[in-house]
């Protein structure tokens, strides 16, 4: 296995990292400056406030987006097992 293999398997799974929890991050994201609008606006400082919205949404995001993500990181994981067999017969 050469160097260059090494780096695009990293690569691929930093990418695959991305598309798994990107939707859940940007989710939280999105409700965060939702939730610190609506405190500006009412002057209301609450810090447990944004906790709770944020939490139920993004865990809600993750189960709706669950059998993408398996999809995702099964693919990887079969690209990923291939290789390994690959080296082990050119070995």
């Amino acid at each position: 296995m050469t160097e260059a293999e090494v780096i695009e398997i990293c690569r691929e799974a930093i990418l695959v990292m991305l598309k798994i929890v990107g939707p859940v991050l940007f989710v939280g994201l999105v409700v965060g400056i939702i939730i610190s609008l609506i405190q500006t606006i009412t002057q209301i400082q609450e810090a447990t406030l944004a906790f709770i919205p944020k939490m139920v949404l993004m865990f809600a995001v993750t189960i709706w987006l669950l059998p993408f993500m398996m999809a995702t990181l099964g693919g990887f994981t079969r690209t990923l097992t291939d290789r390994i067999v690959q080296i082990g017969l050119s070995g």
